[in-house]
């Protein structure tokens, strides 16, 4: 006997890639049942720096990027999520790295993306804690926006529950298996309760061992884990927006498709900041705090535990030496550290599983999450409601 159907989609994770499927079911008018496993959402998508840099993405990820942009304007309209529209700015050190910023500018002014070459003393008139030492130029973006990584997912929940009636939010809920039966899908959770529905999706981010362990060991999903740092509140640093510099240029998706990328040597100040994937990044958040970082350290799906959960503190030091090159505020004033966790793939932007056209695992997202997160997430969910 076929078991009542409780709700047209069961979305597992609220993390912002779940969150954002279940948004879009319920934008088509479908009942959503959204579970999260821990009191609130604490992994990656609170975990990082809360740059929404669409320049950065490459193929259709700079669409999906631009068009999560769109998606987190438009809700900031109807309630405040966070959203700062503050630009973003890559600022290069060599002529290498100028190079490549007018190459991305170029291609921007191709797709019409608006993009403006910055002159040493443009930089340092928008941003006067930047030295003049380091920097050689800049390639600004003023329409991309930045949101605040401790806030966006709970207020973007709390946004979602009040505005439709056909969302139930589950936290504290952790779903220990999920199977098609017959014409639905069956979850159940840590505490025995079942739920069924037309379809599941399952956005799980690190968690591996709860659901499909066998299917992700073969999956080839690595997981990074990534330092970062926070100073005490420092209102008078100027420093708005996302600030992203050399490092990250020679890094980025976007400079990688531009003509010089493959030429381009790797100076020797470089090479121990590259051997532990550092970047440097600022963003500025709105008690005045500087976000610092970021590192990268990788490990196969079957051996995540390896990463541990310690703070290496040398590459702090790396990253802390190298900012302090870049600006003039002291950097070493930090109030927290902390690392987080982002599962990827080494040849896929994402990883996606379907089961039977009822269960469809969409994970791995990488660093792209809160860039891209709300406008892949309106694509899927188009493509499974097809």
């Amino acid at each position: 006997m076929t078991k009542n159907i409780q709700y047209d989609l069961i979305v597992v994770g609220s993390g912002i890639l779940g969150t954002f499927h279940a948004l879009h079911a319920l934008r088509l008018g479908k009942t959503v049942l959204l579970t999260e496993k821990d009191q609130y959402p604490v992994n990656a998508t609170v975990r990082n720096f809360g740059q929404a840099v669409v320049s950065g993405m490459s193929s259709d990820w700079f669409d999906y990027a631009r068009r999560s942009t769109e998606l987190y304007q438009e809700i900031q309209q109807e309630a405040d999520i966070s959203v700062r529209n503050n630009g973003t700015v890559y600022l290069s050190s060599d002529d290498d790295e100028t190079q490549l910023l007018h190459e991305l500018k170029e291609r921007m002014d191709a797709i019409d993306y608006e993009a403006n070459l910055l002159s040493v003393d443009d930089c340092l008139a928008k941003w006067p804690s930047l030295k003049r030492e380091y920097c050689k130029g800049g390639l600004f973006f003023p329409q991309e926006v930045s949101v605040e990584p401790s806030k966006l997912i709970y207020q973007l929940i709390e946004y979602a529950v009040a505005k439709y009636p056909k969302l139930t939010y589950m936290p504290s809920t952790a779903v220990l298996d999920c199977v098609v039966a017959g014409d639905h899908v069956e979850i159940t959770t840590a505490t025995r309760q079942t739920f069924t529905a037309e379809k599941a999706i399952i956005c799980n981010g690190g968690e591996f061992k709860l659901l499909f362990a066998d299917l992700f060991k073969q999956s080839g999903i690595i997981l990074s884990k990534l330092q970062m740092m926070k100073t005490v509140p420092m209102p008078e640093v100027q420093l708005e927006g996302n600030i992203l510099t050399g490092l990250s240029i020679r890094r980025y998706e976007s400079f990688q498709e531009c003509p010089s990328f493959s030429g381009i040597s790797t100076p020797e100040h470089y090479k121990e900041c590259q051997k532990w994937g550092i970047h440097i990044l600022f963003k500025k958040a709105v008690d005045g705090s500087i976000i610092i970082g970021d590192s990268h350290e990788y490990a196969d799906v079957n051996h995540t535990d390896d990463l541990g959960f310690g703070i290496n503190s040398h590459i702090n030091e790396l990253m802390l030496t190298a900012a302090q090159e870049i600006v003039s505020f002291d950097v070493r004033k930090i109030a927290s550290t902390w690392a987080g966790f982002y599962p990827q793939h080494n040849s896929k932007h994402i990883v996606e599983y379907d089961i039977e056209d009822r269960i469809h695992i969409r994970t791995a997202i990488g660093g792209k999450g809160m860039t891209s997160s709300a406008g892949y997430a309106e694509a899927s969910i188009k493509k499974i409601y097809n």
